[in-house]
């Protein structure tokens, strides 16, 4: 077991990251772990990547397409910790399409956690931002089928976020 993995087990979150921040070597491993599948370590790596990342950052940008592919396979919780990683950094073009159909894909998901859908959402916003033509889209996607599953307040998120857009 490598030390970055021993942090994970048995370390609070704050430690976690203050371990990242000090450890420059092992951010590689830290960006493996979030994109591989080895539970209970990928989840953990993401959770703490996006906690001492900065916006846009350099070391995650290399990665940013891989990290962009292995959303769809993932749990839950892991694909959440993912997108807001994916939320911090800058897309090109082509990545914005491949991000907004991913994200389409979990928002359409009612039985996905709320907390997943709902970075989904905000994603595709952000990307809507950009590319007005997909503002009927966004529309559409705040009908009921798709919003009474959600919990009261991240219906309002999701709501707030809509009706921003237009």
């Amino acid at each position: 077991m490598t030390k970055f993995k021993h942090i994970l087990e048995s370390h609070y979150k704050s430690e976690m990251i203050s371990y990242l921040n000090s450890h420059p070597e092992d951010f590689e491993e830290a960006i493996e772990l979030a994109i591989a599948d080895r539970q209970p370590y990928s989840w953990r790596a993401a959770w703490v990547l996006r906690g001492c990342m900065e916006r846009n950052d350099r070391r995650i940008k290399e990665h940013l397409d891989r990290i962009i592919d292995a959303i769809p396979a993932k749990r839950d919780g892991h694909a959440r910790e993912l997108l807001i990683i994916v939320q911090q950094m800058e897309l090109e073009e082509d990545q914005e399409g491949k991000v907004f159909d991913i994200c389409m894909n979990i928002w359409e998901k009612i039985g996905c956690q709320p907390s997943v859908r709902y970075n989904a959402f905000k994603l595709m916003c952000e990307i809507a931002k950009r590319h007005p033509d997909l503002t009927n889209e966004i529309t559409f996607l705040t009908e009921s089928i798709y919003t009474d599953s959600l919990s009261p307040g991240v219906k309002r998120g999701v709501m707030r976020i809509a009706n921003s857009q237009m």
